[in-house]
């Protein structure tokens, strides 16, 4: 339910394009770890609804917090989403909880930077530090990580709470142009430094998606 109507808003606040779908492609049955730039509050709708029009459904990792929204927590919970407990000690049961997506074929979403960017300018800036529980579940259930970049979500949304709300409200009339690019999957099971590499792979996809945007709309998949 969530994941449909996050695909009926994307083009409704954004002009959105995609590269790099071929590198979803998996055997059925397999799951696979998205591991996501973070860069506005609408990239989860960008995101989610992006991976529906693909025909992927993922479960999601996402603060604990939006559990408490009235009927969406329920929401959440019936799309097979991830609560994570920062900082406490159920911290831990989110990994547990996604190895469990995994094993079940299931593409789990996972946003690695831990958190939004602290600027309020609508520009883009590369990803930063990732944190290792994306590398832990990896090698834990030698699923493969599949780098996804993304670039025009803060035009969508940025800034103050005014402005974000303002621009929530322009972002349909003006669609502003948001690009998502689809890396190639990782084994980090095979890498010495499986979370330097992580790092450069979604540095890369974000570039890939900053290129696209500069180049103007053509070259969608």
């Amino acid at each position: 339910m969530l994941s449909a109507w996050a695909g009926a808003l994307v083009p409704v606040f954004s002009d959105t394009s995609v590269s790099g779908t071929g590198h979803l492609a998996r055997p059925p049955g397999t799951g696979c770890v998205l591991a996501a730039n973070h860069t506005s509050f609408f990239d989860p709708v960008l995101l989610i609804g992006t991976l529906h029009r693909l025909g992927l459904r993922p479960a999601v990792l996402a603060t604990a917090g939006l559990w408490r929204v009235p009927l969406l927590g329920r929401a959440l919970t019936r799309e097979g989403y991830v609560p994570v407990h920062r900082g406490s000690r159920r911290a831990p049961d989110a990994l547990r909880h996604a190895a469990e997506a995994l094993g079940a074929g299931r593409a789990v979403l996972i946003y690695p930077e831990g958190g939004l960017p602290r600027y309020d300018a609508s520009h883009d800036r590369p990803p930063g530090r990732l944190k290792s529980g994306v590398v832990r579940l990896a090698l834990s259930t030698g699923a493969p990580v599949v780098p996804v970049g993304h670039a025009g979500a803060r035009r969508v949304s940025s800034g103050s709470r005014a402005k974000q709300l303002a621009g929530w409200a322009t972002a349909p009339v003006r669609r502003p142009r948001v690009h998502v690019h689809i890396g190639p999957a990782l084994r980090l099971d095979t890498s010495d430094e499986p979370l330097d590499d992580l790092e450069r792979a979604l540095a890369g996809a974000w570039s890939s998606a900053v290129r696209a945007l500069d180049d103007g709309p053509a070259g969608r998949d």
